[in-house]
């Protein structure tokens, strides 16, 4: 059961970091699912430790949780757009 949550809450994640930084038409479900996920290791990584949260992949529901796995998200396609060369 707690995968299925955790798939759910990474895609619902991912989707709101692609609306925020304009690439929704350019991702479907499982993009978005990948991005959640990813988005939240990285988040993790960068500022679980700063904010002494855990992220959705570690079983934290919390606010906090959420929003450091969303702000991890959003730098994942914010670098990526950079490597492509996008503005």
């Amino acid at each position: 059961m707690n995968i299925i949550i955790w798939l759910v809450v990474g895609g619902l994640i991912g989707w709101v970091a692609s609306m925020l930084m304009g690439t929704d038409g350019r991702q479907g479900v499982f993009l978005n699912i990948v991005v959640g996920i990813v988005g939240a290791f990285l988040g993790g990584w960068l500022f679980g430790g700063a904010f002494s949260t855990s992220t959705i992949n570690e079983g934290n529901l919390s606010l906090s949780g959420i929003m450091v796995s969303l702000v991890g998200a959003i730098i994942l396609i914010a670098a990526l757009k950079l490597l492509r060369g996008r503005t």
